[in-house]
């Protein structure tokens, strides 16, 4: 389980090769090499933002120090705490180490593309998508997505005011600049697929329209698990369109009658839904392209909780065919919904993206796209566990990943630990990170019981 470092003409990236390499765990993985600093460069060249080839801030440092920024909290956050790591492990590979100023480190890291950024979280979570064992795929050959939205507020300044204005209910100097945002998550991997952000407020900012701003991330074949504020006939035949099946809670406005429709079983039968108006959001000619109808399935199950009243739930899928996909599969596939609200959740209160810590709008975008690189990277390591003691990744506790790759970061990247010592300090390490399951608590944190209608 040795590191791998490749040739490389340039002594940083080939240091910092072995940061990531130890970071990520060790050779024999397929994810070992998922953050080197040739994928960094080679990303980042092609946005045209690459820099600091000679220096000691170079992008790859840079990308280094702000994610060993956004895992941590407290002063262990703070730009002059990244630069001390950076000084100390210059001392310690006898680099030319920079100055205490953090100005420097502030300015090189202004010089982050948020687009490149962007660009290396989603091919991480691709590829570990297209990694993916059968065995953590539903029907052991589908990958569901799962879409759901937050929000997240940062610094009140005069940038962040004029891009993500406070609520308009809150009095000026009272509220937080605030964003809305909709996320695109793996079932299979727990890693964010892709972001939209815009303001909390204003045209062609709900969770929809970030969800159309994200229709490529989705794949034919993949399956979108979503919440009823998305199920509408326009979205559905625009991830139809492409290939892309559905399965969402029906919106609430729209009327359930059982008695019509094919029926393929009780409380499950085949509808057929009706083009709207063009809404403004569409131009004519994609309008012409949406078909008149759509034939889709509509289940109900009840929810069953205890000592509570008993309420129904209604899903539209476009997977209607119901010998290969039973209505108990149906409600098995929409219950994993509920995986995406604990991933955001581990994302806002973990690595702390309900209030980011940036000044400007562009500095926050930075920040939030190298959260995300930051989680999808612990949710690798956590798969790499999972991997060689056969388990499945939703397994394994994000929490406690992330705590053991923090506490092994420094004592990695020291360079003091010989090949056989640091194969035996990674397998460890992996042991103990696929030993912390998360917990099994029916009725608490886990989605309420969903049988179907008897």
């Amino acid at each position: 389980m040795a590191t791998s470092v490749p040739n490389s003409p340039r002594r940083d990236s080939h240091n910092f090769q072995k940061i990531a390499d130890a970071f990520l765990s060790g050779e024999g993985l397929p994810f070992a090499d998922v953050l080197s600093a040739e994928r960094i460069e080679r990303i980042f060249r092609k946005h045209g933002c690459l820099f600091g080839l000679h220096g000691v801030y170079t992008t790859a440092i840079m990308v280094w120090s702000f994610l060993s920024q956004v895992l941590r909290d407290g002063k262990d956050a703070s730009c002059q705490a990244a630069v001390a790591r950076v000084v100390s492990y210059c001392k310690l590979q006898g680099l030319e180490a920079p100055t205490q100023d953090t100005g420097d480190y502030c300015r090189a890291r202004a010089k982050l593309s948020s687009a490149a950024l962007r660009d290396l979280s989603c091919e991480v979570a691709d590829e570990m998508e297209q990694a993916s064992l059968p065995s953590w795929l539903w029907k052991r050959k589908l990958h569901p997505k799962l879409v759901d939205g937050f929000t997240f507020t940062m610094p009140d300044t005069v940038k962040n005011q004029a891009k993500y204005p406070q609520q308009k209910a809150q009095k000026p100097g009272v509220g937080l600049p605030i964003a809305r945002s909709a996320a695109i998550l793996s079932l299979a991997t727990a890693c964010v697929m892709d972001l939209a952000i815009a303001p909390y407020q204003g045209k062609e900012t709900g969770e929809s329209a970030l969800l159309r701003s994200m229709l490529g991330s989705l794949a034919s074949g993949d399956i979108a698990v979503m919440d009823r504020y998305y199920c509408s006939f326009m979205m559905i035949a625009l991830l139809l369109g492409q290939g892309t099946h559905t399965c969402a809670r029906k919106h609430h406005l729209r009327h359930s009658d059982f008695r019509r429709g094919k029926r393929l079983g009780k409380f499950d039968h085949l509808i057929v839904w009706t083009r709207p108006q063009r809404p403004t959001w569409m131009d004519e000619e994609t309008y012409q392209q949406i078909p008149e109808t759509l034939v889709l399935r509509e289940v109900r199950f009840n929810i069953v909780e205890p000592g509570r009243r008993t309420k129904s739930l209604d899903i539209i899928t476009t997977l209607t065919d119901a010998t290969e996909y039973t209505k108990d599969d149906i409600a098995q596939l929409y219950g994993f919904r509920w995986n995406s609200e604990l991933d955001i959740r581990s994302i806002k209160s973990n690595l702390n993206l309900g209030h980011v810590r940036c000044k400007s709008p562009e500095m926050v975008h930075r920040e939030v796209w190298t959260t995300l690189l930051a989680y999808n990277l612990i949710r690798t390591t956590a798969a790499g566990a999972a991997l060689l003691y056969k388990k499945q990744p939703r397994q394994i506790s994000f929490t406690s990943t992330c705590q053991y790759v923090l506490a092994s970061w420094m004592q990695l990247s020291s360079g003091i630990m010989g090949e056989s010592s640091m194969e035996v300090y990674l397998l460890t390490m992996l042991e103990q990170i696929a030993g912390c399951e998360v917990a099994n608590r029916p009725g608490r944190l886990e989605p309420r019981v969903l049988n179907h209608a008897s």
